[in-house]
C-alpha cells in the first residue's frame, strides 16, 4: 500500500482536498504585481516567482528557475519532462511535513480566495477531437438511427481545429451566441440567438515540448510531450451546428467560447491511476501500426468526471447545484497518446501551450452522458428542484465540471472546477 505524504499546509491533508501534496498542479494567478506562475496546495497557491526570487529553488537548472519567473507556463512547458520532474520534486520537498524552513516558505503562499486565476498559457492552437465512441454513437443515433457511426470512426481519431482566441478561464460568463438557425419546417434559415445551447464535458491536454514542422511523434513518445491535463467545456449551439456543419464541420456553433479549468494536473500526479485502455470489440478493425501502443495496460486514466447544474432560480432559493451525470475518462475509444500521435502524423507541428481536447467524454450507461444533446435518448427533460425543466441551457444557468482520481491507499487527485454561467444574448 502506498504511503500518503502529508504537507505542513494543513488544508492539503484533508481527504476531500483536490490539491494534496501528491498533486501539485500548475496555474497562473494574479494577486499583487501582475501575473505569476503558481502551484496549488490545499487552499493555497505557492508563488513560484517568489520562490525563485527568495532563492528557494537553488540547485535547480537555471532554465527552470528562469521559467518560474515568467507570467505564463509556455517556457516551463518547452523544457520537457526531466525539467518538470526536477521542479516537482523540489516543490514537494518545500511543502513536505519534514521541511525545516516553513516560516520562509509560508510567506510565499497566497490564499486561493485572494487570487484571480488566469489562462495558464499562451494558447497558440486548439484542436478538439471526438474520442468517445459512446458519445459518437448516441449522437449518431439521433441523426442516423440505422448507421450511427461513420465508416471511418474506428480507424481514425476524428477532430477539428477550434478557436484559441475564445478560450476563457473558469468563472468567465458566457454570452448566448446568435447565428443562422433553420427549423425543420422552414424553407430557409433565420438569424437569432441559439435556443439549443449545450455544454460538452471534455478533458484537455496541454502540449509541453512540441515537434518540428514535418516531423512526427511516435506513439511510444507521445506522453512525453504532454505537460498535463485540465477540464474543458466546449460550449455548443446545437441548432446552429445542425445547419452549418456540412460539409466542413463545426464553425460558429463552437467557436464563441470554450472554458477551461485553471489548474494543469501533471501526468506524474496521475501515475497511480493509470488503467488499461478501453478493450476493443472482436468486431473492431485492427488499429493501424502508427497508433498501436505497446503499453495498452496503462494507456487509460481512471478519472471520474462530473457535471453539475444550478439555475438562477436555484441560486435565489439557495438550492445547491445538482449532478446531471458522472462518467470516466477510461471509457474513451481513442487514448490521449493516440490523439497526439495522430495529430502530428502528417508532420503538423505542435507547440508548447497548444491545447488538445478529447471531445465529449461519455460512458455506456445512462447517467454518464457528457452533454445535454445525448440525454435526448431518455425521452424526458431534466427536472430541477425549483420545478423548472431543461432540455438545453437557459440564461442564468451555471454549469460546473469536476474531476478526480482516487483509489484506496492513495490520495485523491482533483482538478478543481471548470464553471461558466450563461448570459442573455447581446441585442443588436
Amino acid at each position: 500500500m502506498a504511503v500518503i505524504k502529508e504537507s505542513w499546509v494543513v488544508s492539503a491533508n484533508h481527504p476531500d482536498c483536490d490539491f494534496p501534496l501528491d498533486n501539485l498542479p500548475y496555474g497562473v494567478f494574479s494577486h499583487i504585481g501582475g501575473n505569476r506562475i503558481g502551484i496549488a496546495i490545499g487552499d493555497q497557491i505557492l508563488d513560484l516567482r517568489g520562490c525563485a526570487e527568495s532563492d528557494m529553488l537553488s540547485g535547480l537548472p537555471q532554465p527552470v528557475i528562469a521559467a518560474c519567473r515568467t507570467e505564463h507556463l509556455n517556457g516551463l512547458m518547452s523544457l520537457g519532462p526531466a525539467s518538470w520532474s526536477v521542479l516537482r520534486r523540489k516543490v514537494n520537498e518545500l511543502l513536505s511535513i519534514s521541511q525545516t524552513a516553513i516560516d520562509r516558505i509560508a510567506t510565499l503562499l497566497i490564499p486561493m480566495q485572494q487570487a484571480a486565476m488566469q489562462l495558464p498559457a499562451q494558447i497558440g492552437d486548439y484542436t478538439d477531437f471526438y474520442a468517445s465512441i459512446d458519445h459518437a454513437t448516441r449522437v449518431g443515433l439521433l441523426l442516423r438511427p440505422d448507421n450511427p457511426l461513420l465508416p471511418n470512426y474506428k480507424y481514425v481519431p476524428i477532430g477539428y481545429h477550434g478557436r484559441a482566441s475564445s478560450i476563457v478561464i473558469s468563472g468567465t460568463e458566457i454570452t448566448r451566441p446568435s447565428g443562422q438557425i433553420k427549423s425543420a419546417d422552414s424553407a430557409s434559415p433565420a438569424f437569432g440567438p441559439t435556443q439549443s445551447l449545450d455544454y460538452e464535458l471534455e478533458v484537455g491536454c496541454f502540449i509541453g515540448t512540441g515537434n518540428a514542422l514535418g516531423q512526427t511523434i511516435p506513439i511510444a513518445e507521445a506522453e512525453q510531450h504532454i505537460f498535463g491535463l485540465c477540464l474543458v467545456n466546449d460550449w455548443s449551439a446545437r441548432d446552429m451546428q445542425s445547419w452549418e456543419y456540412q460539409p466542413l464541420g463545426p464553425f460558429l456553433a463552437k467557436n464563441f467560447a470554450t472554458t477551461i479549468s485553471p489548474w494543469i494536473i501533471p501526468l506524474e500526479a496521475l501515475a497511480p491511476y493509470r488503467t488499461p485502455a478501453r478493450i476493443r470489440s472482436v468486431d473492431d478493425p485492427a488499429t493501424l501500426p502508427y497508433l498501436s501502443s505497446s503499453s495498452v495496460d496503462r494507456d487509460g486514466i481512471d478519472l471520474t468526471l462530473e457535471v453539475y447544474l444550478q439555475s438562477e432560480q436555484m441560486r435565489i432559493h439557495n438550492e445547491p447545484p445538482i449532478m446531471l451525470s458522472r462518467g470516466n475518462l477510461r471509457t474513451l475509444y481513442w487514448t490521449i497518446a493516440q490523439l497526439l500521435t495522430h495529430h502530428a502524423s502528417n508532420g503538423c507541428n505542435l507547440r508548447p501551450g497548444d491545447l488538445i481536447a478529447t471531445g465529449t467524454v461519455s460512458g455506456p450507461d445512462e447517467g454518464s452522458e457528457g452533454c445535454l444533446l445525448e440525454m435526448k435518448h431518455r425521452k424526458q427533460s431534466i427536472r430541477l428542484p425549483t420545478g423548472e425543466t431543461r432540455t438545453f441551457l437557459a440564461d442564468g444557468d451555471t454549469v460546473v465540471f469536476r474531476a478526480y482520481s482516487y483509489r484506496p491507499g492513495f490520495p485523491r487527485i482533483g482538478f478543481g472546477e471548470c464553471s461558466g454561467t450563461v448570459n442573455a444574448p447581446v441585442r443588436t
